[in-house]
């Protein structure tokens, strides 16, 4: 089978592998799609930077990969040929506490290992996976729309979770890639009664406001913060504000835009962030909150909302590519001035 690999320097190399056999309590899973994630572009892509979890150690690429199963091992207790399934991208030891609460992300275990990372992953003809790493993918959604809860609208969910998000709230969402365009969609279809995007690059937000996500979008600039602030009652900020984008500078300006006794998350990875604790944070009684991915239940819980809210995080993909294309693919995302950038891999994919 066909499959990529990331070496650095900014190129895809593909190869052809043998395909896997599922051994006991695995399934085989033919790759339908499989999207690119920011945090692929930032750690591998471009350069080897990952240590611990986000070390690369020359798998296949990909770990936001959906698909339908195609072959199981001996000792299968839920999953069954033919069922469309998502992975949850990091395969945990599955006895320590954070695996026990669903959160395989925080496995600190040495058999810890992510899918396009530290284990082959979707970037596949066929990816080899635990069942217990996988999420059944309802007939209501695409496999397009599964990829994505993979990674990008399930770390988003969680972190949106953590600060509560209801018809009470403004909302602003700093970084405008994919996460923060997930961000969007999520948050108005919890309620929020006004939503807000800021981002540095035109074309993303030329793309939020194409999409309908926000009732505002603003370009960065040195007068932003009193833009934002401006759009909501009184002046007086917004009671939910989340950073997607891992700046400085993103961070500043979603801390100082969140209202009195309001909550900040952030969901960008790297970066730094610079604020003074006094009149930026603990004068106005502003919780920040730091979200790292999901864990699985309520990866489940998302798709079953996802249903139920009428929504698709496949209307965010912009460029789709075949896996013989796989190149021009991670090439575009990390131009970042597009959406979310999809793989395809069979003909039925819409």
């Amino acid at each position: 089978m066909l499959a990529a690999f990331l070496p650095g320097n900014s190129t895809v190399v593909k190869k052809q592998v043998e395909i896997p056999t599922p051994g006991v309590g695995q399934v085989l899973v033919k790759t339908k799609a499989s999207t690119i994630c920011g945090s692929d572009i930032r750690a591998i892509y471009r350069e080897h930077l990952g240590k611990g979890p986000e070390a690369y150690q020359n798998k296949i690429a990909g770990h936001e990969p959906c698909g339908q199963i195609v072959a199981c091992g001996p000792g299968m207790k839920r999953f069954k040929e033919g069922d469309r399934v998502i992975l949850y991208h990091i395969s945990g030891c599955g006895v320590c506490n954070d695996c026990r609460r669903g959160y395989m992300i925080s496995c600190s275990s040495e058999s810890r290992a992510a899918y396009g990372w530290q284990r082959d992953g979707g970037m596949a003809d066929y990816v080899l996976a635990d069942e217990k790493d996988c999420v059944l993918l309802p007939n209501e959604l695409t496999y397009v729309d599964g990829a994505q809860v993979a990674c990008g609208f399930g770390t988003v969910y969680e972190g949106l979770e953590k600060i509560g998000i209801s018809g009470n709230d403004a909302v602003l969402v700093v970084g405008l890639g994919p996460v923060g365009l997930a961000a969007l969609m999520l948050a108005k279809a919890l309620g929020a009664n006004k939503l807000v995007g800021v981002d540095t690059v035109q074309e993303r937000c030329d793309i939020a406001k194409k999409l309908g996500l926000a009732d505002e979008v603003f370009l960065s600039a040195p007068d932003t913060l009193d833009k934002v602030k401006a759009v909501t009652y009184e002046g007086k900020g917004f009671e939910k504000t989340v950073d997607c984008s891992g700046h400085t500078l993103g961070r500043q300006l979603a801390i100082r835009a969140t209202r009195q006794w309001g909550k900040m998350v952030m969901i960008g990875e790297g970066g730094t962030v610079e604020f003074n604790p006094s009149p930026d944070i603990i004068h106005d009684q502003i919780s920040i909150h730091g979200s790292w991915v999901t864990n699985i239940w309520r990866m489940e819980e998302l798709v079953e909302r996802l249903v139920r809210w009428g929504i698709h995080p496949e209307d965010l993909v912009t460029h789709r590519f075949t896996l013989d294309q796989v190149n021009e693919a991670y090439d575009l995302m990390d131009g970042g001035k597009c959406g979310k950038v999809a793989v395809v891999f069979d003909e039925e994919v819409k």
